[in-house]
């Protein structure tokens, strides 16, 4: 009688835990990446029921076609750029006026340890995406295709499109782009953690307070195929001098230097006198710097300190830009080496300009530990000059103003 009772009971209390509501499993941060990115998260991840979704299918099939073209076209073909000129980067990557653009840092910087990006975006949000309310998974997955298709297209964002994109929504800033990114390029991630600096450049983590001029940002821990963990930084700071002035950002920065530095489609911020603090302190920091025309003005280089490898076609600024126009630049890729790809403004690969500049030992002599001892000397100059075709227009795009492209 009493075992009768007892297995009553038992079935009593098992039919009620059927009946109570199970608590939802939150996402993880590598889940919601995948899905972002329109790639199958884990079966078992609560969001692989949303996969089901027509918007989420017709999301994947876009960045499918999207982030396969753009491999082909541009990625894969850095990489092996990359491969060829850059012989032992250091651990350390600077990307200063980046916004969220890991693929890029990525790509030219493959085998770096830690990437410090930075720019005035806000870091923003990506909730549980398994809770939002029904159609806001699809607005949300609209508007990260939209906020991508600048960058996708030109390989550069339009920083103005991009914010209208990603403000709206629960869904902001540039950690949904930075998941989509990190996802895309082959990356778990295995943690992401709120980050600030205080004055000084010293890190608090899990929302300590770091003072009034505290600058906020994201720290992505995560690891490629080969498991190796990775450290991915995203700070939203003002990089003009005042900027910098009133913040610990590039003091942190100097605890990771030297490092080895992109600049591409950077507004020609740095041929500003506003903007002399962060130029002096790439100079000064890096190993080598990448960049196209908008990057450091070629005259800021000491020639005892730096040995230049053009790569591509120079031809001006487009109109956005009046005056930017370096006739030593021009003078420089009368030598350059050609590429084929496309970077920076003028996008298209027979317009588009790169500059590895490598820092000398303090010797002054050619050292190797930056770039490929095999590295083929500089064409000799045709025999034969042919006039310049003047420079193809970009093509009707979005407009924007002096900060808005990036």
């Amino acid at each position: 009688m009493l075992h009768s009772v007892r297995m009553a009971t038992l079935a009593a209390v098992m039919l009620l835990a059927a009946a109570l509501p199970v608590r939802a499993q939150t996402a993880s941060a590598d889940d919601t990446a995948k899905f972002l990115a329109g790639m199958m998260p884990p079966a078992d991840s609560p969001l692989a029921p949303l996969t089901k979704e027509p918007a989420w299918q017709r999301h994947a099939k876009f960045f499918d076609t999207a982030f396969g073209q753009l491999e082909q076209r541009q990625l894969s073909r850095i990489r092996a750029w990359a491969d060829t000129n850059l012989a032992a980067p250091k651990p350390t990557m600077f990307y200063m006026f980046s916004g969220p653009d890991f693929l890029y840092a990525n790509a030219f910087y493959s085998k770096a340890s830690t990437y410090v990006l930075s720019a005035l975006e806000p870091v923003g949000s990506v909730p549980d995406l398994s809770r939002l309310p029904r159609g806001g998974i699809a607005s949300a997955l609209y508007n990260v295709e939209r906020s991508l298709g600048s960058i996708l297209s030109f390989s550069f964002f339009i920083t103005k499109q991009m914010k209208t994109d990603l403000q709206a929504g629960q869904i902001s800033g540039t950690l949904p782009i930075l998941y989509v990114f990190l996802a895309r390029s082959g990356m778990t991630v295995n943690s992401v953690s709120p980050i600030s600096l205080d004055d000084q450049g010293a890190a608090y983590l899990a929302g300590e307070n770091a003072g009034p001029n505290a600058v906020r940002g994201v720290r992505i821990i995560f690891a490629g195929s080969d498991g190796q963990e990775k450290t991915l930084y995203y700070f939203s700071t003002d990089l003009s001098n005042s900027g910098v002035k009133a913040s610990g950002f590039l003091k942190f920065c100097a605890t990771l230097a030297p490092g080895n530095s992109l600049i591409k489609s950077a507004s020609y911020l740095l041929h500003s006198g506003n903007f002399t603090t962060v130029r002096n302190f790439l100079l000064a920091n890096s190993a080598t710097i990448i960049q196209d025309d908008s990057g450091i003005p070629l005259a800021y280089y000491s020639t005892k300190k730096w040995r230049f490898f053009p790569f591509g076609r120079y031809l001006g600024p487009i109109d956005e830009f009046p005056g930017r126009y370096q006739d030593s630049y021009a003078a420089l890729f009368r030598r350059a080496q050609p590429i084929d790809f496309g970077i920076g403004y003028r996008w298209r690969t027979p317009e588009s300009n790169l500059l590895l500049s490598v820092r000398l030992p303090d010797d002054g002599s050619a050292g190797t530990d930056a770039t490929s001892s095999t590295e083929p000397p500089p064409p000799p100059p045709p025999p034969r000059l042919r006039r310049p075709r003047p420079p193809a227009d970009i093509g009707p795009q979005p407009r924007g103003g002096f900060f808005f492209w990036r």
